[in-house]
């Protein structure tokens, strides 16, 4: 970056400051818009430490110019100084997400895979519970004693965000946990109770805080679930009090010292007696019939609802049959999200554009006039790629029909042809990167166009971006326009640069707008993220087709950098659950030069190349699989199966050929027994899990 002579003749003249006032209404206006970029879209455009920086400038005008004062000025918000940051909350049990279907027949393919698992007896005779599916957000509840201790949110189904002084403030959620009616602590409750549920916003209340919003000149919330989502999110609890948050549960989650359940419909009930608040709408069924008439009479009846809903959730009501059904990686088998039909829109389409990605993939996209649908205002559309332009035969200046569904990408999904203009012409996909204007290329038989040129901007920025993002090396305050600005000012060009920064103090200290406060908190987040684990490290290198699932994988087998790194694509494809693509493209990968050198700076910045610590236990169970049915004295259901991974040995939730060994304790699944004794599987009970354990030896 040049300077320039100040005193010189062609010395640039310094811009006046504005007067007070004037800054007052810039920094206003901007704390609206970051607050509604960060709190409703999740999507901030600025740091955390950014935004408190034109916070403290408000305030110190404010101070000096006592006139410009205004009640209800960012500064002026009741509440004291909130940390800027969630702390992180591990939940007792995973929140696991559904899996959707669409229609009844789906629903009763759904239901013919879990009549497989547990017989064609049980299923027939299974009660099913059908709930509302809210559009809000899921919450983790946690009381210890009947007293309310913390709220999480879902996060990654592991670790969520301790946003529980905000959740206090929600009148829905109790305190303490009551009896019945009365007033009086549960004495002899459970010790733990763990809640989970959805915190959502009343149109009533949406459509309150919008009026009160248009009212003093701020920006409007798009939808209830986005204003919820901003308010959870909210610094300042006083905030989130004042937004009229409610709450209903609808799941029981970790229990300890508390009574046993054999139905959800019991916990449930529970829950109510204890003083958490239940939908009325909730029904317990025993029909998939029934289940259909549900789902179908809320679809039609949405918008009778105080508040907003995109589907209903329909549950299996047995908890033992439950356990007999088991989860995926990432969603229970025994529960089922039934969506309901997406709203469409049409709109005119302006323009199409191309955006280039971490990857160099070239993704069409459609321009549209803002048009609310799905429950927000969209003004882009994914067009996926230029097949799917050509089949479409959707042209700038169509009128389109668009669909929303949830947090799907809003997609154009086709033209009206009545409307179409005459003389459209067709729209052709460039040949060159609109961005860095070398050839796009095509492979035979690929469906993506690609940008082959790795130094193109938009790839660097993207791969940047990428690197510093939550799921990989998590850097607060490298976010999109800060590292736009680090290439434009040559600070960055590869991921490797960003552990550079430290040694580019005077050029950081020129950058306008970036001030001492805000440099010295990245170079904090930057040493921070050297200790990211070696999984997140890979999952910023921004290989091909290597994401968040495969990269622990592959720390946790190689243990460190540098055995991945020199394994071929067979030994990496030797790893159970990596399939040829990934392993050829990890291998691939390591074979550039450009990208051993980057390792070869990753280390010499001391990033963290260690893999897993390795097992504290005996692999005593490497490569078994052993079936638990039916409840043990001396283990959860949880502990069962953690003590069989952790020994290296996999907790199926299905007997098969493959199983070493079924665990039987007390009332165990008939259908896991009859197929044990059909396939000739050993039985064990608890002392012969034990010393399954402790030996790997089967003895029965």
């Amino acid at each position: 970056m040049s300077e320039t002579n100040p005193t010189g003749a062609n010395a640039t003249a310094v811009p006046l400051r504005p007067p007070a006032s004037v800054r007052v209404t810039e920094l206003r206006r901007a704390l609206a818009l970051h607050s509604t970029a960060y709190y409703d879209d999740d999507n901030p455009i600025v740091s955390d430490a950014e935004y408190d920086s034109l916070t403290r400038e408000l305030r110190d005008l404010e101070s000096a110019h006592p006139e410009l004062l205004e009640p209800d000025s960012p500064t002026q918000i009741v509440g004291g100084t909130a940390s800027i940051a969630f702390g992180e909350v591990t939940h007792l049990q995973p929140m696991m997400s559904l899996d959707n279907v669409f229609d009844a027949d789906e629903l009763d393919r759904w239901w013919r895979r879990n009549e497989k698992i547990i017989g064609a007896d049980a299923a027939a005779t299974t009660k099913f519970v059908c709930e509302l599916k809210i559009d809000g957000l899921a919450m983790s509840l946690l009381y210890r004693n009947g007293v309310f201790e913390r709220a999480a949110t879902r996060g990654d189904g592991k670790v969520g965000e301790d946003v529980s002084d905000n959740v206090r403030t929600i009148a829905a959620v109790p305190k303490q946990m009551v009896c019945g009616l009365g007033d009086s602590v549960i004495a002899s409750g459970p010790t733990l109770l763990e809640v989970r549920g959805e915190v959502f916003m009343p149109r009533e209340a949406f459509e309150a805080l919008n009026a009160r919003r248009r009212e003093s000149g701020d920006p409007i919330f798009a939808n209830p679930r986005n204003s919820a989502a901003g308010s959870l999110r909210q610094k300042d609890s006083t905030v989130t009090a004042s937004r009229e948050l409610s709450f209903l549960c609808y799941q029981l989650g970790a229990v300890e010292g508390g009574p046993n359940f054999r139905s959800h419909a019991e916990t449930l009930a529970f829950l109510g007696e204890c003083g958490f608040p239940v939908s009325p709408e909730i029904r317990l069924v025993g029909t998939l019939g029934e289940v259909i008439a549900f789902c179908e009479h809320w679809q039609h009846h949405r918008h009778t609802l105080p508040y907003d809903i995109d589907g209903a959730v329909v549950k299996v009501d047995d908890l033992a049959l439950r356990g007999e059904l088991g989860s995926t990686s990432k969603a229970p088998r025994w529960a089922i999200a039934m969506k309901f039909p997406p709203e469409e829109r049409t709109t005119l389409l302006r323009t199409i554009e191309v955006s280039v990605g971490r990857t160099g993939r070239a993704t069409p996209f459609a321009v549209l006039d803002p048009v609310f649908v799905g429950g927000s205002t969209v003004s882009m559309a994914t067009l996926h790629n230029q097949d799917t332009v050509a089949l479409k035969d959707v042209r700038p200046g169509d009128t389109v029909i668009v669909r929303k569904a949830g947090d799907v990408i809003p997609e154009v999904l086709g033209p009206v042809l009545a409307l179409r203009p005459e003389g459209l012409p067709e729209w052709v996909f460039p040949t060159d990167c609109p961005v860095c204007s070398e050839a796009l290329t095509r492979p035979v038989g690929a469906s993506d166009t690609r940008c082959t040129n790795v130094d193109c901007p938009a790839q660097s920025l993207a791969r940047i971006v990428h690197f510093a993002s939550r799921g990989a090396l998590d850097i607060e305050g490298l976010g999109e326009r800060t590292v736009q600005t680090f290439l434009d000012a040559g600070l960055l060009a590869t991921v490797a640069d960003v552990f550079a920064l430290r040694e580019r103090l005077d050029d950081l200290r020129k950058i306008e707008g970036f001030g001492e406060v805000s440099i010295q908190n990245l170079l904090a987040a930057i040493e921070t993220a050297k200790t990211r684990p070696l999984g997140n490290l890979l999952v910023g290198l921004n290989i091909r087709h290597l994401g968040g699932t495969m990269s622990p994988l592959l720390a946790k087998s190689f243990g460190h950098m540098d055995r991945l790194a020199s394994a071929s694509a067979d030994e990496i494809g030797a790893i159970e659950g990596v399939g040829g693509i990934i392993a050829t493209s990890v291998a691939s990968w390591f074979s550039q030069a450009e990208n051993i050198d980057t390792i070869s700076r990753l280390r010499a910045y001391g990033c963290n190349f260690e893999g897993p610590e390795a097992p504290t236990v005996a692999q005593t169970l490497t490569g078994m699989n052993v079936v638990v049915t039916g409840s043990l004295q001396a283990f959860s259901r949880d502990g069962a199966e953690e003590a069989i991974t952790s020994r290296g040995g996999k907790s199926p939730g299905s007997v098969s050929k493959k199983t070493t060994a079924v665990v039987i304790g007390n009332e165990p699944g008939a259908a896991k027994v009859a197929k044990a004794e059909e396939l000739g599987i050993p039985v064990l009970d608890e002392a012969g899990f034990l010393h399954l354990l402790e030996t790997g030896v089967v003895s029965f």
